[in-house]
């Protein structure tokens, strides 16, 4: 069967909304709720929760793609960015660099059309520090661009991408396409699965396709909610990386795309309802400094910024003594004592007991 790029009518994609009524109304209206109970917090807690947003995506577009970046760097260099480190905190990671500015890119130019040139420049900003990728530019290779699996000597093709004679006319129908469906394709989630899989079936570039694949579809979707998204799509398709793949092969064997379409926007709500846990969280985190800060040691203070840091999945195993002593440096007497008294203070829970016992948050 030939690709979808390959067949008469590409790129007119067709696509049955019926199915997915209920998740398009259960994501504008979650969407909304959100929106409402981030604008409630102060903005100091506002700012912190778009922010870890933002690393989890910067983290996890890179983790789909096999790359590990470095989540301290990440968020120096997003903090930097918005202007929040005085003076500028040194970032070490170009690939952490690179992913954070474009994650900040995104959100603060998301209401800007899409151009050839800007595209192009997400590339250079995504890609520093690569070598042996063509940066800043489309391909140009001669050797098919293919997606494969399994060994170098049996290679299992899933997609071959537009040969790369054809790519500046391809992307130059996409960047056309793109703004005109603004006003075509009204239901945000619906947009973002078009968006994204028109571009990752041209596969413009040598690498980072992906990366820049989802940053559209978030930028997509901040167009369509008329303000900047919070959510990490990105954290999503990690969690169900082998279902994104296979819903993508699928995806560009036709272009009747309605199976993609209910998938993606799946997708999109599971993203909205884990970041509404997020806020939630910050809420209840900010609430809890409130109540708390005063009577804290700057010791535990520094041990509960550690624990809450990991976000709504909480401090893997919980804290324990060997693990506040790794964190502090005080003996395992006095790390013994202060959970003692964070337990009598009503900020820890004691599971478990003797040597095994673990500690949890009281949020």
């Amino acid at each position: 069967m030939p690709y979808n790029w390959e067949q008469p009518d590409w790129p007119k994609f067709r696509y049955d909304l019926v199915p997915v009524q209920d998740d398009l109304l259960a994501f504008a209206e979650r969407a909304g709720q959100v929106n409402g109970v981030l604008r409630s917090l102060p903005e100091e807690a506002r700012t912190r929760a778009v922010i870890d947003v933002m690393i989890a995506e910067a983290v996890k577009t890179s983790e789909i793609e096999g790359e590990m970046v470095s989540r301290a760097d990440v968020a120096s260099s997003i903090r930097n960015h918005l202007g929040l480190n005085r003076p500028a905190a040194a970032v070490t990671d170009p690939a952490s660099r690179g992913v954070a500015e474009l994650m900040t890119q995104v959100r603060e130019t998301w209401q800007e059309e899409v151009s050839a040139e800007g595209l192009l420049a997400w590339h250079r900003m995504l890609m520093q520090g690569a070598r042996a990728v063509a940066v800043g530019r489309w391909r140009r290779h001669a050797e098919p661009m293919r997606v494969v699996s399994g060994s170098a000597a049996r290679p299992t093709v899933h997609f071959e991408a537009p040969p790369s004679s054809r790519i500046p006319a391809e992307m130059a129908g996409f960047v056309a396409w793109f703004n005109a469906s603004r006003e075509t394709v009204r239901q945000p989630p619906v947009r973002a699965a078009l968006v994204h899989l028109y571009f990752e079936s041209i596969h413009p570039f040598e690498d980072g396709n992906g990366r820049i694949g989802r940053a559209l579809a978030e930028k997509t979707l901040s167009q369509g909610l008329g303000r900047p998204v919070l959510l990490s799509l990105s954290h999503r398709i990690e969690a169900g990386k082998k279902a994104y793949y296979e819903a993508l092969q699928e995806a560009q064997q036709s272009n009747e795309v309605t199976p993609w379409i209910c998938y993606f926007t799946r997708v999109v709500l599971d993203a909205q309802i884990e970041a509404e846990a997020l806020v939630d969280f910050v809420l209840r985190k900010t609430k809890f400094f409130d109540r708390h800060k005063e009577s804290l040691s700057e010791r535990q203070l520094k041990v509960i910024r550690r624990m809450l840091n990991e976000g709504p999945d909480g401090f893997e195993g919980g804290i324990n003594a060997r693990k506040y002593v790794g964190l502090t440096g005080v003996s395992k007497a006095t790390a013994t004592r202060d959970l003692q008294d964070l337990v009598v203070k009503d900020v820890l829970v004691p599971i478990g007991g003797g040597r095994s016992t673990r500690y949890e948050l009281k949020l």
